[in-house]
């Protein structure tokens, strides 16, 4: 049997305490199937006396997580600290240059930083690999680097945030406004104490990033990413979406275009009926349409202390065996600038939501703004706002903004952008027009 495979974890929280014990618990089956064990001999974090559920007392302890990078008793530095700059980007440079072999779960860092990164681990013939950082438990790098690497890619697309899908399923579910969804997600930990990063998108971005340049041989290009995120999502938008046949996800889409790439993340109204809208709660899902094996569907959980150190384990079982593919699929010389798809020649069917002050000549000139764009409608419902006076019929209060949800034909984004701006500075809505894609999966 060969030498042990010497790990260096730096950062143990959740993530890193999961590791270690199923390493632990799973000892003896992985050195059988590996044919050498694997230890850790190292490990870094910010508190040395914070209780962890884990054993740690065989670990050399470092304060210093650059100083754990380039230590020589360790083969694979593991980063899950965090984060797109400080310590961990340090850390994980500084581990490549040593020529040591790096697993981490950090998505900003690769987003931001990864083709340097794949560069410095090209350079220095060592590992980069990042299963975690991208949907959690599910294996989609994998599945990208090898399994479909005999294939053209044309679109990649997914549920790439829990904590959006579960604020969504439960708004929709429940009847219940975004605030108080929210605010459950926070308390059960799903959320941040500013939730900003996921509920904005921006992460749902950064693992989009990471995933068009695999699928499409770019350069990470995270700054060219249309992003949006579900913080307007109001009950009346979830409401409209069931009635429609439809539910609202949160969607990153990277496809080819004639233009270049169109990358964007936001929300979507998707068919009730695909399977993309049964995911549920805080559960990921990615497809991919490839040339030969048409749409793959992989569903799994998105985060979680054991679902992520499953991915992290099956890097560095990966780099165990002596895998050997280049960090993004092909070698840094070779990824194509990232040529960015104007978001405004997307295009697609769209759901507006308008609240419409009741006054003569209002929805004519809307339905003009419309037509000037050459925005053809296919369906217009109004609904009158309930009074909320005692005694009060319920048919609608007079001189109130009725709500009045369009859906388009197939049209630019060009287009209903340019037609809602002029609808809004018309002043014949109460508030900014909401507008969401519409994707026929």
């Amino acid at each position: 049997m060969t030498a042990p495979l010497r790990l260096g974890i730096a950062g143990l929280g959740t993530v890193g305490a999961g590791l270690i014990r199923l390493l632990s618990d799973n000892r003896e089956h992985l050195t059988i199937a590996l044919g050498r064990e694997i230890v850790v001999t190292a490990v870094s974090a910010r508190d040395r006396s914070k209780p962890r559920d884990c054993d740690l007392s065989k670990a050399v302890w470092y304060d210093d997580p650059v100083a754990l990078a380039q230590s020589p008793d360790i083969d694979i530095f593991v980063e899950l600290i965090g984060g797109e700059e400080g310590a961990a980007r340090a850390a994980v440079e500084a581990a490549l240059k040593a020529g040591r072999h790096v697993v981490t779960a950090n998505k900003a860092l690769l987003a931001r930083h990864g083709v340097a990164l794949a560069g410095l681990a090209e350079q220095n013939d060592c590992a980069l690999d990042f299963e975690a950082a991208v949907a959690g438990g599910i294996p989609i790098i994998k599945t990208l680097r090898e399994s479909l690497l005999g294939n053209r890619i044309d679109r990649i697309y997914g549920i790439l945030n829990g904590t959006c899908n579960f604020i969504l399923t439960k708004m929709q579910a429940e009847g219940r406004p975004f605030a108080e969804v929210l605010a459950e997600a926070q308390k059960l930990g799903y959320a941040e104490a500013d939730p900003t990063f996921d509920v904005g998108g921006f992460d749902a971005a950064h693992k989009l990033a990471i995933l068009t340049s695999l699928a499409f041989g770019t350069q990470v290009a995270f700054d060219e990413i249309h992003v949006e995120g579900i913080e307007h999502i109001s009950e009346a938008d979830i409401t409209a979406a069931d009635e429609l046949g439809y539910r609202i996800k949160l969607l990153g889409v990277a496809l080819r275009t004639a233009s270049g790439i169109e990358a964007r993340v936001h929300p979507t109204m998707v068919p009730k009926h695909s399977a993309i809208a049964e995911v549920s709660g805080v559960t990921n899902c990615v497809a991919v349409d490839g040339d030969r094996v048409g749409t793959l569907l992989l569903v799994g959980p998105g985060a979680g202390s054991e679902a992520t150190a499953s991915a992290v384990a099956s890097d560095i079982i990966d780099i165990a065996r002596g895998g050997g593919v280049p960090p993004l699929i092909v070698p840094v010389a070779h990824l194509k600038p990232h040529r960015r798809a104007k978001i405004g020649e997307h295009q697609g069917a769209y759901y507006v939501r308008l609240s419409v002050f009741d006054k003569p000549g209002a929805m004519a000139a809307i339905a003009k703004r419309m037509g000037d764009r050459g925005v053809s409608l296919e369906s217009i419902v109004q609904r009158r706002a309930k009074s909320a006076l005692p005694g009060a019929s319920g048919r609608g209060e007079p001189g109130a903004p009725a709500t009045v949800t369009l859906i388009t034909h197939e049209t630019t984004e060009e287009a209903i952008r340019g037609a809602l701006d002029a609808i809004e500075s018309d002043g014949n809505v109460s508030e900014k027009p909401q507008m969401i894609r519409i994707e026929t999966l």
